[in-house]
């Protein structure tokens, strides 16, 4: 399992500033330029597993970059350029400190709530009657406040947002109408590839000229949440779980071995041959999202491999 990358040490020409992500490093160069790396650590419950899962990096970042592309004509976006596999190059932007976070379905961190009695869900009303992974009436906006790294990311409504000025009112709009917008877009890709969108998150930021733009990954495993559309119905009749590509099998291993992130609680060792199972289960949803075969790309030195595509794009 030495063939991933879970940290990296980079130093580009033109550098002023790195930020280590749960997932990406950000490498900020000067001319407004950032070079995002995606690295193969993985995140649950706000907390990042001691091992790499292989090619999850390249995962990530080929379905965000396709992603990007199928929805540039909905909104505009902070991509310029992706010269290795877990490379996007784009144009740096002052991130708003929220994450938009869009829910059709009673699934994760919703159904958990309402599990618990809960019928408010950040300022939205959630009907009564329904049953884990049952479809909303209508999609439904759940912001949640940006964590820093080792903090949960909040809930928070859009009464919150604006009572704090978090976001102006106009902004705010704007980013409500782009979030239903890539939504809308997003279900209709996964239709085609027989999935459902479940839920998803967006995150928007500024650039220099002030305009509004997506920034970071979308409709990844990573950011969204996927069922697979072929029994859906009968899976609901019969109230069995739902078959799903996400990263959401990962939070349920980590359930069933005591662990949600909470204080006091022990991380599970990981075995060679879960991880290998969690690889696997990346590769999938990439070839069922993309409809294309997923390429290994060369894993003998990532780091190398890296910094000669960055460097021979960056001249």
């Amino acid at each position: 399992m030495n063939n991933t990358i879970i940290k990296t040490d980079f130093n580009f020409p033109g550098q002023t500033d790195v930020y280590k992500g749960k997932v990406r490093d950000v490498y900020t160069l000067k001319n407004n330029k950032l070079v995002i790396v995606a690295t193969d650590r993985l995140s649950a419950f706000d907390v990042v597993m001691p091992k790499g899962i292989p090619y999850k990096g390249q995962i990530l970042n080929q379905i965000a970059t396709k992603m990007m592309e199928a929805t540039r004509d909905l909104v505009p976006n902070w991509l310029e350029a992706t010269p290795d596999p877990n490379v996007a190059v784009g144009q740096a932007c002052e991130p708003f400190k929220i994450e938009m976070v869009i829910r059709g379905y009673l699934a994760g961190h919703a159904a958990r709530e309402y599990k618990a009695g809960k019928r408010m869900l950040c300022g939205v009303e959630m009907p009564n009657g329904m049953k884990e992974n049952d479809k909303f009436p209508e999609p439904i906006i759940t912001p949640a406040t940006k964590a820093e790294q080792g903090d949960h990311d909040e809930d928070i409504s859009k009464e919150e947002i604006l009572k704090r000025a978090i976001v102006s009112k106009e902004d705010y709009e704007i980013l409500e109408k782009y979030t239903r917008n890539l939504f809308k877009r997003g279900t209709e890709i996964a239709a085609r590839r027989g999935l459902i969108l479940v839920d998803t998150k967006y995150e928007f930021g500024k650039n220099a000229d002030g305009e509004i733009v997506l920034i970071d990954e979308i409709h990844t495993p990573d950011s969204s949440r996927y069922f697979y559309a072929d029994g859906y119905r009968e899976r609901q009749d019969n109230d069995e779980p739902q078959k799903q590509l996400s990263k959401e099998f990962v939070r349920q291993w980590l359930i069933e071995n005591n662990f949600q992130g909470k204080e006091g609680q022990i991380l599970p060792e990981m075995s060679d041959e879960y991880i290998e199972s969690v690889s696997e289960r990346y590769i999938e949803l990439y070839e069922k999202i993309t409809g294309e075969a997923f390429v290994k790309s060369d894993i003998s030195n990532i780091e190398t491999r890296i910094e000669n595509n960055v460097l021979e794009y960056l001249k």
